[in-house]
């Protein structure tokens, strides 16, 4: 990035068509931009599964029945279809089950 916009300069002052070039930074400079929110909502999803996988290790009691405050915490919605269902956690992870 830095060459080019060295490059860029160059060409600015050489009164040389410097379109391509500064296209090729604008170009790269949101790809950057896009890789940076890529790796931040990578982060935000792994940072939610492992509280996710915290709090369940936390537990004490192994699960028969339905847990209301279990289900609070992690489930962010069920949407039920005519042959499954989808469960879609608060860490983003969606499982469909089929029985």
């Amino acid at each position: 990035m830095e060459e080019l916009q060295t490059e860029l300069l160059k060409l600015a002052t050489s009164n040389a068509d410097y379109e391509k070039v500064s296209d090729d930074i604008h170009r790269r400079r949101d790809q950057k931009q896009k890789l940076q929110v890529e790796n931040a909502n990578r982060d935000e999803l792994k940072k939610r599964m492992a509280d996710m996988s915290t709090f369940l290790k936390k537990q004490s009691i192994a699960l028969t029945e339905y847990y209301e405050q279990l289900v609070r915490r992690l489930i962010e919605k069920v949407t039920i279809f005519e042959d499954k269902f989808n469960v879609e956690f608060k860490s983003g992870l969606t499982v469909d089950v089929n029985e």
